[in-house]
């Protein structure tokens, strides 16, 4: 009985060092963007042009994201949005 549990311990420990961590995890795609200074910069250290856009604040708006902000980051899930 003891070498039978020996035996499952040591086949379980080497199916489980077979395999490797998040291999496969991971799709491969090719990136539209690639070279595009507009999402990336031109360079890895700089800063990709949309971040330069400014859009204009909606106050009305401001309500929705706050309940948003409750529910997501709050911990509790009873805040409501009411409009």
């Amino acid at each position: 009985m003891k070498s039978n549990k020996i035996v499952a311990f040591v086949a379980g420990l080497a199916l489980m060092t077979s395999c490797e961590y998040q291999k496969y995890n991971h799709i491969e795609q090719k990136d539209v963007n690639t070279g595009n200074d507009y999402v990336y910069g031109v360079s890895p250290d700089s800063l990709p042009r949309q971040l330069a856009n400014k859009y204009e604040p909606k106050p009305e708006l401001d309500t929705r994201v706050n309940a948003i902000r409750a529910k997501l980051f709050s911990g509790t899930s009873n805040a409501v949005v009411k409009q």
